[in-house]
C-alpha cells in the first residue's frame, strides 16, 4: 500500500487486521522522515502502540498522540491536533489521524463524520498531507460508505484510487442534526443583564447532577462562552438548559443567531487576535460538543462525562 503525498491531501487508508495497518502507516511515515518532513500520529492508543514498536528507534522522530484523549472530542482535532501541529511547523507536513475507532459512541459519530468533511475545507492549498486509517472488519457498513464522501483518495490493499462518492458538503449537512429533548431539563433564559446569573444556574444544576467540581467549573466556563456569544452574536437573549443522563451532565444553549462558518470553533485563535475564541474554548473543556443549526436558530449541546 502507498500513499503519495501532493500540496494538501485527504486519504482514507481502509485497512483489515494489524499487518494492513502497519503497511499503510509504516512506509507513509519513513518516507515522510526521509524527506525531512514534520510527522505526527494521532491514532487511538493500541494502534498507538502498533506503530511505536513498528517504528524503533524512529518512533523518536515522530510526534505520537494518543487520539482516544486528544480526540475525545471530535471537536477539538482540528484546533488542538491537526492545526496545532501544521500551523507550528513550516514546508509540508504529515499527519495520520485516526479520529473513528470501534468504541466510538454513536453521539459522538456524527461529530466524528462532520470532523472529517471540514478538514478538506481547513488547510486550503497548504502542502500538507493526512491520512486517516479505518478499520474495515469492525466498522460499520454506514461508516465505511461516509469515508469514502469524506477522502478523496483512499488507499488499501489493492493500492490508491480517487473516491466517486467525494462529497464532504452532503456529510456536514447530512449530521446537521436535531438533537433529541431530554424527557426533563431546567431551564434558564437569559440575556445581557443576566449573563452572571446564568453561569450561576448552571454552576448549581452541574453540581446538583453530581459533576465533580474541577468539571463542574469547566462547564460554567462553557456556559458562559455561549450564553456571551448568544447575546453578543445573536438576537441578544438565549436559553440555557441544564440535564443528567446515565453517563453525562448535559447543557444546551439555544439561540436566535445562525452560524455560518462550519469551521467556527475548529480553527486555532491567532495571536492577537480579538474575539472568536469562545467556541475553541468550549471544544477545549468539553468531552463533547454538538450543534444543530437552521435558519435563525443555533442549538448548541455540551456534553461532561460523569
Amino acid at each position: 500500500m502507498t500513499v503519495t503525498a501532493g500540496p494538501f491531501t485527504h486519504v482514507g487508508l481502509l485497512y483489515s487486521g494489524d499487518a494492513e495497518y502497519l503497511d499503510g502507516t509504516i512506509p507513509y511515515i519513513l518516507e515522510g522522515l526521509k524527506l525531512d518532513e514534520p510527522v505526527a500520529v494521532a491514532v487511538p492508543g493500541r494502534n498507538l502502540t502498533l506503530i511505536e514498536d513498528a517504528l524503533g528507534d524512529y518512533a523518536a522522530e515522530v510526534e505520537l498522540i494518543d487520539m482516544t484523549e486528544a480526540g475525545r472530542n471530535p471537536g477539538r482535532i482540528l484546533p488542538g491536533v491537526l492545526l496545532a501541529f501544521a500551523d507550528n511547523r513550516p514546508g509540508p507536513v504529515r499527519i495520520i489521524g485516526e479520529p473513528i475507532w470501534a468504541g466510538r459512541s454513536p453521539l459522538e459519530y456524527p461529530a466524528c463524520a462532520q470532523h472529517e468533511a471540514l478538514i478538506n475545507f481547513a488547510f486550503g492549498d497548504r502542502d500538507l498531507s493526512i491520512l486517516c486509517p479505518y478499520d474495515r472488519t469492525r466498522l460499520e457498513d454506514g461508516v465505511l460508505a461516509d469515508a469514502e464522501r469524506t477522502h478523496p483518495i483512499l488507499s488499501g490493499a489493492d493500492g490508491d484510487r480517487r473516491s466517486e462518492g467525494y462529497a464532504p458538503d452532503a456529510v456536514v449537512e447530512q449530521y446537521n442534526l436535531p438533537l433529541p429533548e431530554p424527557v426533563v431539563a431546567d431551564a434558564f433564559r437569559f440575556d445581557l443583564a443576566r449573563l452572571s446569573a446564568v453561569r450561576h444556574f448552571a454552576q448549581v444544576r452541574a453540581e446538583e447532577s453530581g459533576l465533580a467540581p474541577g468539571r463542574v467549573e469547566d462547564l460554567v466556563l462553557a456556559v458562559a462562552e455561549l450564553s456571551a456569544n448568544s447575546v453578543l452574536h445573536g438576537s441578544g437573549q438565549g436559553v440555557v438548559r441544564v440535564w443528567r443522563d446515565e453517563a453525562h451532565v448535559l447543557c444546551e444553549v439555544i439561540d436566535e443567531g445562525t452560524l455560518s462558518d462550519p469551521l467556527a470553533g475548529r480553527r486555532p485563535a491567532t495571536a492577537g487576535q480579538i474575539g472568536g475564541r469562545g467556541l475553541v474554548l468550549v471544544n477545549q473543556v468539553a468531552d463533547l460538543v454538538r450543534q444543530y443549526l437552521r435558519p435563525g436558530s443555533t442549538v448548541t449541546r455540551i456534553f461532561f462525562r460523569v
